[in-house]
């Protein structure tokens, strides 16, 4: 082996060298591309999630408005059941020979 292959050999070295290098810088800059892609979809979708929570809660709050407006309509009903139990009694007690309230 003589200096001439010596030089060719190097060379080759080189443009191998240089030629993997670039093909290195390729596929770095594809990976970096695709991990972008990637922090952008997981971004939107703790976008929507936020969005979607927010969502969820006013949800919420309308159900407990309605729920405190039917329980405050029960407790109408239930009142108004009581007042008229309340005067079914005292009525059925004001009347000792023909009806009479037995409490067991």
């Amino acid at each position: 082996m003589d200096e001439s292959d010596r030089r060719f050999i190097e060379t080759l070295f080189a443009r191998q060298t240089e030629q993997f290098q670039q093909y290195v810088g390729v596929i770095a800059e594809n990976f970096d591309h695709k991990l972008d892609i990637v922090a952008e979809g997981q971004q939107l979708l703790a976008e929507k999630l936020e969005l979607t929570n927010s969502e969820l809660r006013n949800e919420i709050r309308k159900v407990d408005q309605r729920l405190t407006m039917v329980e405050a309509r029960i407790e109408q009903k239930i009142d108004a059941v009581a007042t008229d139990l309340a005067a079914h009694r005292a009525d059925t007690e004001a009347h000792h020979g023909v009806y009479r309230v037995k409490e067991d």
